[in-house]
């Protein structure tokens, strides 16, 4: 994918472009279109502007984009399972009964490979946050304490109010969104900062679609996608 920039000097627009794709010199290739130094002496009282093409390089583009491997789920056993089932239940005695909102209930099912919260009642929204903030750090808390002195690895998934079920539908809606007006304007689209688990949602809602391309650039916390016309 590329994308032109213009700045007074060659620096200065390469330095935008790379704040804007969110990217390093070492992730794109640089294509000077229009150097300050190439003025004709007709052009000398005209504002001047450097353009350059900034082409992130493959690799960058196929780092999230590429299928994955699904790594093989590893089935834990009954006695790790019941140990971490425990620590979760007195965690979550313990936490639930310090809340405000006292009718707050909590469902925990095993399955082979994971355990599965629900949490649910009257008032959640303070449990989830913006964008569900809140609930990513209490399943990172939770994943903690459920592994804790344990020689297996359980993976927990925690739910509250139904949140997860909505921000997936939420991001499938903005995905056909943001493809249509990628394919109508013919320009890329970059979105703002998500998780990974929000990214894959995107990812795979648009691998249906055979106009548009994504990719994923920056960072964490602040890795973005990028959707843009196939090539």
């Amino acid at each position: 994918m590329a994308n032109i920039y213009e700045g007074r000097t060659t620096n200065e627009a390469i330095e935008k472009g790379l704040k804007d794709l969110g990217l390093t010199r070492r992730q794109v290739e640089i294509k000077v279109l229009e150097d300050e130094d190439k003025r004709s002496f007709f052009s000398i009282l005209t504002p001047r502007v450097v353009k350059v093409e900034l082409i992130v390089k493959e690799n960058v583009k196929n780092e999230e984009n590429k299928k994955v491997v699904k790594k093989e789920k590893v089935e834990i056993s009954e006695e790790t399972e019941k140990m971490a089932e425990e620590k979760i239940r007195t965690f979550l005695d313990a936490f639930i009964s310090s809340l405000p909102s006292q009718d707050l209930k909590y469902e925990i099912k095993n399955e082979k490979y994971d355990i599965l919260i629900n949490i649910d009642g009257a008032d959640t929204g303070y449990l989830i946050g913006y964008r569900g903030a809140v609930l990513n750090a209490l399943q990172v808390l939770i994943n903690t304490i459920a592994n804790k002195d344990s020689n297996e690895r359980v993976r927990v998934l925690l739910n509250i109010g139904g949140y997860k079920e909505k921000r997936e539908k939420d991001l499938e809606d903005l995905a056909e969104k943001i493809a249509g007006t990628v394919i109508r304007k013919r320009k890329s689209i970059t979105l703002e900062p998500m998780t990974s688990y929000e990214r894959k949602i995107i990812h795979s809602k648009l691998q249906e679609n055979s106009k548009v391309d994504t990719h994923s650039i920056g960072e964490e916390p602040n890795r973005r996608i990028v959707v843009s016309l196939k090539k």
